[in-house]
C-alpha cells in the first residue's frame, strides 16, 4: 500500500480503484502498466547481453516450436549448435502456433520456429526460410496405400489422426494446419465431415498410432519421411490438394539477439534447406 501511495504521488494520478469485484486498474494504471512491462524486458535484454559479453560466451537461448517443426530439422539445428559453441545452453518448449507468438512477445522465448501466414506484427520480425507440405499417410497395409491416385471421395470413409490445435479451437480458415479447413474441403466437394478418431499434438505418436491400424493422418511431409522406412508408412496421392504452409522463425525487433541466437537462425536455415534438397 505505501509503494502504490508512493507510486501515485510520483505519477500525480490514481493508478487504481475499487470496485465491486475488488481492485482494478485506472486508465492511467494501465498505461503505466504497459510501459513498465516494456521497461522489464529492455533490462532482461540488458542484463544477458553484458554477461554475455563479461563471460565471453554466447549464452543462453529459449527456443520455441511448434510440433509439426520439433521433430525434423529443429534437433539437427541444435545438435549442430552445441557441437560449435559447447559453453551454448538451450531450453526448448514445443507449443502450439497459437502460444507461440504471445510466448515471444512476452520475453518467455528469445526464438519462436512457427508455421504462420501472412501474419503482421509491429514487435515482432518474421523471416520465412521454408514451405512445408502437409499431406496425408497410412501404414503400408492400408487398403489405400498402393493406390497411384486417391480421391477425396475414398478418403470419406476413413477415420482420421489430426493435430489437438485444429480439434480445440475455431480459427480462421488456413491453407491446412486444422480441423476447420479438413471439414471445409470436404465440404466443398459435398462429402460428409471426416470422421476424427485420434487427436493429438504429439507426431511421433500419431505416426506410430497409424502405422499400427487402419487410420489415415495428417502431417508434414518431412516428419513422414523422417519414420516412413521405420514405421512402413506410405504417403497418399491425394488429387486435387495442394497443402502448403510457410514456416518461419521469429524474434522481437527491439530485442537483444544473443550470438548464439544469430548463428542458430543461420544453422536453421541451412539445415532445412539441406533437407529440402533430400
Amino acid at each position: 500500500s505505501m509503494s502504490l501511495r508512493r507510486l501515485e504521488k510520483s505519477a500525480q494520478a490514481k493508478l487504481v480503484k475499487r470496485t465491486p469485484k475488488g481492485v482494478e486498474l485506472t486508465a492511467v494504471g494501465a498505461a503505466l502498466l504497459s510501459h513498465v512491462s516494456k521497461l522489464r524486458l529492455a533490462r532482461d535484454d540488458l542484463a544477458r547481453e553484458v554477461a554475455d559479453l563479461a563471460h565471453g560466451r554466447a549464452g543462453h537461448l529459449r527456443i520455441g516450436a511448434s510440433p509439426s517443426n520439433s521433430e525434423v530439422f529443429l534437433p539437427e539445428a541444435c545438435s549442430t549448435l552445441l557441437m560449435e559453441a559447447p559453453k551454448v545452453t538451450l531450453n526448448v518448449a514445443v507449443l502450439d502456433n497459437d502460444a507461440l507468438l504471445p510466448a515471444l512477445r512476452k520475453g518467455e522465448l528469445d526464438i519462436a520456429v512457427t508455421h504462420t501466414q501472412q501474419l503482421r506484427l509491429p514487435d515482432v520480425t518474421l523471416e520465412r526460410f521454408r514451405e512445408d507440405e502437409f499431406v496425408v499417410y497410412c501404414a503400408a497395409s492400408h487398403r489405400l496405400a498402393k493406390r497411384k491416385s486417391v480421391t477425396l471421395h475414398d478418403l470419406a470413409q476413413e477415420r482420421w489422426a489430426i493435430a489437438a490445435a485444429g480439434a480445440a479451437r475455431d480459427r480462421p480458415v488456413i491453407p491446412f494446419g486444422s480441423l476447420l479447413s479438413l471439414r471445409r474441403v470436404f465440404e466443398e466437394r459435398g462429402l460428409p465431415a471426416p470422421r476424427i478418431t485420434l487427436v493429438s499434438d504429439l507426431v511421433m505418436f500419431k505416426l506410430r498410432a497409424v502405422a499400427g491400424s487402419d487410420l489415415v493422418g495428417v502431417t508434414v511431409k518431412a516428419n513422414v519421411h523422417a519414420a516412413a522406412a521405420q514405421l512402413r508408412l506410405k504417403i497418399l496421392p491425394v488429387k486435387g490438394l495442394d497443402w502448403l504452409r510457410p514456416v518461419a522463425v521469429a524474434y522481437r525487433k527491439d530485442a537483444y539477439l544473443s550470438p548464439a541466437a544469430r548463428r542458430f537462425i543461420e544453422i536453421l536455415k541451412a539445415t532445412a534447406r539441406g533437407i529440402s534438397r533430400n
